[in-house]
């Protein structure tokens, strides 16, 4: 099993909590990759600002998807593996603001994410989900 994927399913159950990234108490979905990151590498490799959950929507920014090719390493659409970060397009026209972890690739892939309501879950990357997945990076090789 990957190493990242290991330590995404640590927080299976963690609550949801907006902004937050503490194993069992609650984190959203940039915080369950930031826990993640802490696990495998330590410190975090830049800080986090506050935001709002409507955050880059009016400007149309791409500010999760421009902070990721900063910090990870980008990886090619069509090819899934294990402790890929895939990053979604919740809705046409929209900018890119959930991520989850791969934790399954293959005929039944799955992932693991933090969802509104939900807290951390591991889910079938179902056709819905794996329809708005617009990019994919992995974990840089040991910081």
């Amino acid at each position: 099993m990957s190493a990242v994927v290991e330590a995404a399913r640590g927080w299976l159950g963690t609550p949801y909590v907006h902004q937050a990234s503490c194993r069992g108490a609650g984190c959203d979905c940039l915080g369950l990759l930031r826990g993640v990151w802490r696990d495998l590498y330590g410190q975090e490799p830049a800080p986090v600002p506050a935001y709002t959950a409507d955050w880059s929507e009016t400007s149309g920014e791409e500010r999760l998807w421009q902070a990721a090719r900063r910090h990870l390493v980008v990886r090619p659409l069509a090819e899934a593996m294990p402790g890929d970060v895939i990053l979604f397009r919740m809705r046409d026209g929209g900018v890119a603001k959930h991520l989850g972890l791969q934790s399954v690739a293959g005929p039944a892939p799955r992932f693991i994410h933090a969802y509104s309501g939900h807290g951390v879950v591991e889910n079938a990357l179902t056709p819905p989900w794996a329809r708005r997945i617009v990019a994919r990076f992995a974990f840089p090789e040991r910081m």
